[in-house]
């Protein structure tokens, strides 16, 4: 997975990029190598806005595009809870495509109703 780590009014030191880098490789295990990650850090500039260090991602794969935005006071915390909110997307994306979503029983797999088993005549 490709990570491109961007900072908007706020420098990205090689310590943040670093911290970026391993708490989004749990979620690089689970995606394509091709995929691509674009993690945008900035800080509001409005005093009224308490946590004001923002944390967004965008994670491109194939065929669809997830987003996770979180804020806190500390840009660490911040990519915490992005990390985890994206990792979340993910999991659900696959479980989505593989079919291993919990109530997603299709009409194949349900069992046969009573009484229509073998050796059951139908008039």
């Amino acid at each position: 997975m490709q990570i491109d780590v961007k900072g908007r009014n706020t420098p990205v030191t090689d310590e943040l990029r670093e911290h970026v880098e391993k708490r989004f490789r749990k979620v690089g295990k689970q995606v394509s190598e091709f995929a691509r990650l674009d993690v945008e850090l900035y800080e509001e500039r409005n005093p009224a806005i308490a946590d004001n260090q923002v944390a967004a991602a965008t994670l491109a794969l194939k065929g669809v595009t997830l987003r996770a935005q979180d804020r806190a006071r500390d840009l660490r915390h911040a990519i915490n809870l992005c990390e985890e909110e994206l990792s979340r997307q993910v999991k659900r994306h696959r479980e989505k495509r593989r079919g291993r979503r919990p109530g997603s029983e299709t009409i194949r797999t349900a069992g046969e109703p009573e009484g229509f088993g073998e050796g059951t005549a139908i008039a």
